[in-house]
């Protein structure tokens, strides 16, 4: 009673500067306490306490291993571990596992940190802030980090792809900041639309997006390991995407992305045009019906053509290739119109992780930026509609069966 009383006056006494150490104190102590539970339940005794018969557990306290930090999301606190002889097999701590330095939650507090954006450098310093000055950290678990991610991508780019059933297909080139590079490379992603209604993450790749060779050698891959050709692919005006789908894929119909395409148009506007010009542009892609689309499109047309003659142009290029989106379900629009399906997840992956200037080379940054890719930034990309799914009917020719546009690939 009277350690009671004394434990509780104590606590009374705490102030707001003293609180952190207080409850740090605290929590190493139950820590403490839970590991001289546990050689008391695996004993059957108290200690000093003897055997009661021939039933007994053998094996005895002997003492206590070095000082040990371990840190917790609440701080690090300092511990020693119980040891045991005379056991017929080795023991294992359930609450303190051999080697163990931080718990499983802090173990996940690493990572999301780095791919949030916190530099090696830093890494330190900014966890010994929040975990304390005693926190067991170095720069070697980010290294190993970095390995473990690269060997999940490694698997994860060699996945077969036999069970994916493709419906849609977007393809994108994203540019990525890397140190050194001396040339425009760009990440190469693909992501795929199944039956099933959702989206799937099916490439990232490092190479340049103006190359034919690069996206061939991205479908190639992919068709190696079992994918199936999509009923219609989604990527802008890149001559090098369209072509290396023809060589692939030439059953698929094309999808131009509209956002491209508004912006290749208005850079041939003068400023105090663009936004007006931006809205009669975006009548077209959501017009309710192709005929709506094709008026809209003739009303930019007739409202830019003599003065800005090449802004019309590069409107009426690649027509039908443009409103092929028209020919699917009307639940699907949203998704097809453009590659906003992969845009969208990058555009968050920029705000969350600097992970690309980390590196000197783009290839050096893949792996990262596809755990915070596909991890991170989107997840699940789940279709909302009917029953989660696409909802495309078998029927043959019900989207473009036939083959692709008219005027074939770029």
């Amino acid at each position: 009673m009277e350690k009671d009383r004394t434990r509780q006056a104590a606590a009374s006494n705490v102030t707001w500067e003293e609180l952190e150490g207080f409850t740090r104190q605290k929590i190493q102590g139950w820590v403490q306490a839970l590991l001289e539970e546990e050689i008391t339940e695996l004993l059957g005794r108290e200690r000093s306490g003897r055997r009661r018969g021939v039933d007994t557990p053998l094996g005895y306290r002997n003492g206590y291993g070095k000082q040990r930090r371990l840190s917790m999301q609440a701080g690090t606190i300092e511990i020693r571990r119980p040891r045991v002889r005379g056991l017929e097999e080795r023991f294992e701590s359930r609450v303190l596992p051999l080697f163990e330095r931080r718990t499983r939650q802090v173990g996940h507090l690493l990572p999301e940190l780095y791919l949030h954006g916190l530099s090696q450098g830093d890494f330190e310093l900014a966890l010994r802030g929040l975990l304390g000055q005693g926190a067991p950290l170095s720069p070697s678990s980010i290294e190993r980090l970095r390995a473990k991610w690269q060997q999940e991508y490694d698997e994860w780019s060699g996945r077969p792809l036999h069970g994916l059933r493709p419906v849609y297909l977007w393809a994108d080139g994203v540019y990525v900041k890397a140190g050194l590079e001396k040339e425009k490379a760009a990440l190469l992603v693909v992501v795929g639309g199944t039956v099933d209604g959702h989206k799937h993450v099916l490439a990232v790749v490092p190479g340049h997006r103006e190359s034919k060779e690069s996206w061939a050698s991205v479908f190639r891959d992919l068709k190696g390991r079992g994918l199936k050709a999509p009923k219609l692919a989604i990527a802008d005006g890149n001559a090098g995407v369209w072509a290396a789908l023809s060589e692939v894929w030439p059953e698929s119909r094309e999808q131009r992305c509209w956002n491209h395409k508004i912006v290749n148009v208005l850079d041939q506007l003068p400023k105090k045009l663009q936004a007006e010009a931006r809205e009669l542009l975006t009548k077209i892609p959501y017009a309710s019906t192709r005929e709506g689309a094709e008026k809209a499109r003739a009303e930019f047309a007739r409202r830019y053509r003599r003065n800005y003659e090449k802004a019309v142009a590069i409107l009426e290029a690649d027509r039908e290739r443009m409103l092929t989106f028209y020919d699917f379900p009307e639940e699907h629009w949203k998704h097809l119109r453009t590659t906003n399906v992969i845009e969208s997840p990058f555009a968050a992956v920029r705000l969350r992780t600097g992970a690309s200037k980390r590196f000197k080379k783009v290839a050096s940054a893949t792996a990262l930026i596809w755990k915070v890719l596909t991890v991170g930034a989107c997840p699940d990309f789940r279709v909302s509609g009917r029953g989660g799914r696409w909802v495309l009917p078998e029927r043959t020719g019900q989207y473009g069966d036939s083959g692709r546009g008219s005027e074939g690939a770029s």
